[in-house]
């Protein structure tokens, strides 16, 4: 099974022109036709934040957090949940939406989903630099543990990596499987702790609710950009998810490469 993953990440690299290319036209679709095109990438984001803030900060009076400014909080939490939940609606379609490469026999199919990571990294890095401007006009100051970001954001990585080889394989012969992503996307987004505080929950629901693996990713983007905590302080959590990345990436490889072989008779 490891020799599968370690094949893999061996063909990242040895296609890695292809997957670059195959980036570049994943992002160039998103705005054919549009007059703004790439400046879209900027007002999306900008504009999700401003709503979610004014209705959680205003409607809803939203206080600070522990002295944290709650708009600083929100987009700290937001940043990383939206990649994710992009990066795996859109991957969970793109075997299904490419046909004309998935019939070429030497194409490795394996790695699209991997394209909507590069693609989805566009508007992320976006949400990073508001969440840093943010961080200048509320006057936090910036660390090195903002670096640590990257660690959460390539384990986020591994883990929708899995979640989508799992279901772009599954799309291709029950098509429901991209309504029931969109389901479980939205069950994700009101039960992380995005918009509200895990401490108003029982100690047992919290417990509970960090079983959810990106609740780590969310809690960490917001330890590394906010708090400054080392990711190594809350190493069960830490053994916790990867233990669970593990079995996720290795069914989804599992599955894409027992169903790969048939993707051209349905499609």
């Amino acid at each position: 099974m490891l020799r599968i993953l370690i094949s893999f990440f061996q063909l990242l690299v040895s296609r890695r022109h292809l997957i670059w290319e195959l980036v570049k036209r994943e992002v160039a679709a998103q705005y054919i036709g549009s007059r703004l095109g790439f400046v879209w990438t900027i007002i999306n984001p900008l504009f999700l934040i401003l709503i979610f803030w004014f209705v959680f900060g205003f409607g809803l009076k939203a206080r600070p957090l522990n002295g944290i400014p709650f708009a600083l909080w929100l987009t700290a939490g937001m940043a990383p949940w939206f990649n994710f939940s992009e990066i795996w609606s859109r991957a969970t379609g793109i075997v299904v939406a490419n046909p004309h490469l998935v019939k070429k026999v030497r194409f490795p199919t394996s790695i699209l989903p991997v394209a909507t990571v590069g693609a989805a990294l566009v508007s992320h890095l976006v949400f990073l630099f508001l969440l840093l401007l943010l961080l200048l006009v509320y006057g936090v100051p910036l660390t090195w543990w903002i670096l640590q970001a990257v660690y959460y954001y390539l384990a986020m990585v591994v883990l929708v990596l899995g979640l989508s080889w799992l279901t772009s394989a599954l799309n291709v012969f029950f098509r429901d499987t991209a309504q029931v992503v969109q389901l479980f996307l939205q069950i994700g987004f009101w039960g992380t702790p995005i918009f509200w505080d895990i401490r108003i929950m029982p100690a047992r629901v919290q417990s509970l609710l960090k079983l959810n693996p990106i609740y780590y990713i969310v809690q960490g983007y917001r330890d590394s950009f906010i708090y400054g905590v080392p990711f190594w302080r809350n190493w069960q959590w830490t053994l916790y998810f990867w233990c669970v990345a593990f079995v996720v990436v290795l069914s989804g490889a599992l599955v894409f490469r027992r169903l790969r072989p048939h993707f051209a008779d349905v499609l």
